[in-house]
């Protein structure tokens, strides 16, 4: 992907696509942990990869599936 090509988003999309709260973004943010972010002036925003990676790094697999 190109960096044009990014996708910055806001916490309250952050928060639809994850289902974390935008307050607990915001804590996480302020014990700097949880998904990295850019901030510019006051506006916060999350690229869709590190979003998408901070996902797939809590996905849990439950194996053997049931039968």
């Amino acid at each position: 992907m190109d960096k044009k090509d990014k996708r910055y988003l806001t916490e309250k999309e952050v928060s639809a696509i994850t289902g974390l709260s935008v307050s607990l973004l915001q804590k996480m943010r302020q014990q700097c942990k949880g998904i990295p972010y850019i901030k510019l002036g006051k506006a916060v925003r999350y690229t869709l990869e590190d979003v998408q990676a901070f996902m797939e790094a809590h996905r849990v697999n439950v194996y053997p599936y049931f039968e």
